[in-house]
């Protein structure tokens, strides 16, 4: 077996090449962002950690800045509780352009209908119906725990968030015995566990009043009352979701990699707000973006495809420059160059069938630039411009940021999608950067802390440019 020849492109694995401070920072970072992600397991829930980080290293909100924003200044804008916009003002002028990261900050999960509660042969269960992709037999045998928002009838807002703690009870959603599953397994897995079989257990022990009907359902009904001070319509209101109730964990005997819920995209959220931490006046402004509703289309008022980016960057320009008008706007967004700050699949030796090697990310090897998604013909892809992605591998190449490039499976297998080809529609350069996963959209996520490490170092030298 012959050395390697200088000219060919090599991957690294990039703890061979930390020196000893380095690896016990990918070990600290590890630490801290299991802690991330134990604390934001829903979109709301991520906003509101971020807002809080945000205005602990002095961001300010967008709407509170009366006087013309300068250098350095920091800004933010919470969009409806569920996505948010940060912003380091530059040197240059902003019609000049910004750097742009953008991640998501929603997973897939069960959400509960809009009339949840039902009684079925004595037991009350919830009715879910999942959001974004999911193998729906992932969600069997699970511990849940239920998060979300419920308003009253007076309009005061109540918090929800039962199965995290130890002490508090779980939910599940039951799965059938192998003894008597000799029908399901012979089914396709599409079709073996249809989606509205996926109801939760919630209760089983009924009110003493035997008049009543629903008697479970009832006690339900009134330990809700009792607890929250709600009524059954206040349920159809209501944004509860169920989640994995794991807490993230270390994998492996060396402690290398972190197995956790929503991974996909927390892990690039995380990255982008730390890398934001560093910076302090760049040359160009720089841009941080956490969306909502990626996994479902990126719909809504909160979610890319909505205006929220181009109204923050229209603010931003009139307080940077005193003045606005649409052309400058145009301008600005024009000459912007954005990251899109997404997860990618890391090369699973269980599954390799489903990889085209030479094309497939490895944990533990760097950040992943995938310059196409989509899916087949790349239907519904960004597909970086050559010249800007070499762009983007000088400066990760200039601040030793260890980089390696992926797809999404072989090209007749599958595929997805993010929000670069969003970003690009303002007309900006954009390419995929993000870390690798194994078993992406399943509860219980892994991710390489030496990636992470450096998806932390790629946005810092991203904004740095």
């Amino acid at each position: 077996m012959g050395e390697q020849s200088k000219l060919a492109y090599a991957r690294k694995a990039v703890w061979e090449h930390l020196n000893g401070q380095e690896k016990q920072e990918v070990m600290n970072i590890g630490e801290d962002y299991k802690g991330f992600l134990a604390r934001a397991k829903t979109e709301r829930e991520l906003a509101v950690l971020i807002k809080e980080f945000a205005e602990k290293r002095g961001f300010v909100p967008l709407d509170a800045c009366s006087e013309p924003v300068k250098p350095g200044d920091k800004i933010y804008r919470v969009v409806r509780g569920k996505s948010v916009l940060m912003a380091v003002a530059g040197e240059q002028p902003l019609s000049e352009g910004a750097n742009v990261i953008g991640a998501h900050v929603d997973s897939p999960r069960l959400d509960l209908k809009v009339h949840p509660l039902c009684e079925d042969e004595g037991l009350a269960l919830l009715k879910t119906h999942y959001y974004g992709g999911i193998k729906k037999y992932h969600w069997l045998a699970l511990p849940l725990a239920l998060h979300g928002v419920i308003y009253r009838r007076d309009g005061s807002g109540v918090g929800v968030n039962i199965g995290e703690d130890v002490r508090d009870p779980v939910f599940t959603i039951s799965d059938l015995l192998p003894h008597l599953a000799k029908d399901q397994m012979e089914k396709k897995l599409t079709e073996a566990f249809p989606g509205e079989s996926l109801r939760a257990l919630c209760g089983s022990l009924p009110v003493e009043d035997k008049a009543l009907k629903n008697r479970v359902k009832e006690n339900i009904l009134r330990l809700l009352h009792d607890k929250y001070g709600i009524e059954e319509e206040d349920l159809v209101s209501a944004e509860l979701e169920l989640v994995p109730a794991i807490p993230p964990r270390d994998v492996g005997f060396d402690e290398s990699m972190v197995g956790a819920y929503g991974q996909d995209d927390r892990a690039c959220a995380y990255a982008q707000l730390r890398g934001l931490a560093g910076v302090t006046r760049p040359l160009r402004t720089a841009v941080a973006i956490f969306a909502d509703k990626e996994e479902i289309g990126s719909v809504g008022n909160t979610g890319m495809q909505s205006s929220m980016f181009a109204d923050f960057m229209a603010e931003l320009l009139e307080k940077t420059a005193g003045r606005f008008n649409e052309l400058a706007l145009r301008r600005s967004l024009n000459a912007s160059r954005g990251l899109s700050a997404d997860v990618s699949a890391a090369l699973d030796p269980g599954f390799a069938e489903t990889a085209e090697k030479d094309n497939t990310a490895r944990l533990g090897c760097g950040v992943v630039l995938t310059k196409y998604t989509g899916s087949r013909g790349k239907s519904g892809c960004n597909d970086a411009h050559a010249e800007f992605l070499s762009r983007v591998i000088g400066r990760f190449n200039e601040r030793k940021v260890i980089w390696q490039t992926g797809e999404l499976g072989k090209v007749d297998q599958g595929g997805g999608g993010t929000i670069a080809y969003m970003m690009a529609a303002h007309g900006m350069d954009v390419v995929d950067c993000g870390v690798g996963l194994l078993g992406m959209h399943s509860p219980f996520e892994v991710s390489h802390k030496a990636d992470l490490f450096m998806m932390i170092r790629g946005c810092e030298a991203f904004w740095s440019d």
